[in-house]
């Protein structure tokens, strides 16, 4: 089965789709507060949103991201400070100074001199992971054609301290 393939998967697509409309919704609701510190978490039912904010307020922000998407504002689909980024970050950096630490070192040198090369190594994969990770993002863990995606319901969900906010699709 080819990767294109495995996206197409009923249950891979929904979740793509479904991660696409909580980065727009986000997108909506920061736009709206600034100061919003908000996660979501996307799966092939929907999205949950956790943060302070009115229930009301995601509603009404999941359905203008949903117009939005539908219209071909497919930026929105994808969010700078995704967990696919932060991934892609911490894979990258964590090769580099893997290589950078075993590449063409003897066994008796010292690990503390070849820190200046880590830093540096971890510095340029962090550079690159940055748009790289959007790319990820933008191919691999989200799909901005939502095509006849719809919100089928909005509500709070019980839990700690922390308001979570469900929005399931069909």
């Amino acid at each position: 089965m080819s990767p294109a393939s495995l996206l197409n998967l009923p249950f891979i697509a929904t979740t793509r789709r479904n991660h696409a409309l909580e980065h727009a919704t986000i997108h909506v609701l920061a736009r709206q507060n600034p100061h919003l510190s908000l996660v979501g978490r996307s799966d092939w039912q929907g999205y949950s949103i956790y943060g302070q904010v009115e229930t009301r307020l995601v509603e009404q922000a999941a359905h203008e991201a949903l117009g939005r998407l539908q219209a071909g504002e497919h930026q929105l689909a994808v969010h700078p400070r995704c967990g696919t980024v932060l991934a892609t970050t911490s894979v990258l950096s964590g090769m580099a100074a893997f290589l950078t630490l075993g590449l063409g070192r003897s066994r008796t040198r010292f690990r503390w001199a070849s820190l200046p090369e880590v830093l540096l190594a971890t510095t340029v994969a962090v550079l690159i992971a940055q748009p790289l990770g959007l790319l990820v993002e933008q191919r691999i863990t989200t799909s901005s054609d939502v095509g006849d995606l719809r919100i089928a319901s909005v509500f709070r969900q019980r839990g700690g301290s922390m308001p979570i906010h469900r929005v399931d699709t069909r």
